[in-house]
């Protein structure tokens, strides 16, 4: 079974440009398109390697245009084409996944996309791309590159432990963060890395561009 390091996934959510898209284009090595994803994908002169889900989102027109492409329908209405993605890519050993298209539009759509990601966070690095910002679900140490002075937002979604900040304006050495706390929200780079570390949870860590 082909496996996969880095995977682009783009959804439906919104327009994108193939400005927007070009960088992450670069950087992967298959790019899978969650059903009405692939419609966007085209209109950005994207072609998907694959495109899957329940496929009642496709447009005929992309039906036509992508007749080499990897169709992967999945019949589970309890599940959405997200999650059909990510577990899809689970199963393919994927490393990295970068999100685009999921952000936007509905607010209920935005809040349950970033929700599905729990339980793939700990399984692959995932980076939701929005406009202007990034998101990452963490359960473990990472560091960031950012500009010098860009917002930085920690939205537990569950209760962490054990949580330390480096390089940030206002700091933290082995906290604790409740579910629903708004302490560390909108703090700031001071540098151009700063780190995360948690001992125990799910943090989202917005990033700003």
């Amino acid at each position: 079974m082909k496996t996969f390091r880095h995977a682009l996934l783009i959804g439906n959510a919104k327009p994108l440009t193939s400005t927007e898209l070009k960088p992450w284009i670069q950087q992967a090595d298959f790019v899978l398109a969650a059903d009405g994803g692939a419609n966007r994908a085209l209109q950005a002169g994207i072609r998907p390697h694959a495109v899957i889900g329940d496929l009642d989102s496709v447009s005929s027109r992309t039906r036509q245009k992508l007749p080499a492409a990897s169709w992967i329908f999945v019949d589970n209405q309890n599940n959405t084409d997200l999650e059909k993605s990510l577990t899809y890519l689970c199963t393919h050993g994927c490393k990295r996944c970068t999100l685009v298209g999921f952000s936007g539009g509905r607010m209920d759509f935005t809040l349950g996309n970033l929700l599905a990601l729990y339980p793939y966070a700990g399984k692959m690095d995932l980076c939701v791309i929005g406009d202007g910002w990034k998101i990452y679900p963490l359960r473990k140490r990472k560091t960031f590159t950012v500009r010098p002075g860009a917002r930085i937002s920690l939205l537990p979604l569950t209760p962490c432990r054990g949580v330390t900040l480096t390089g940030l304006e206002f700091p933290l050495t082995n906290t604790r963060l409740p579910l629903g706390t708004t302490r560390t929200l909108s703090n700031r780079a001071v540098k151009s890395r700063f780190t995360v570390r948690l001992q125990s949870g799910l943090l989202l860590v917005y990033v700003e561009d």
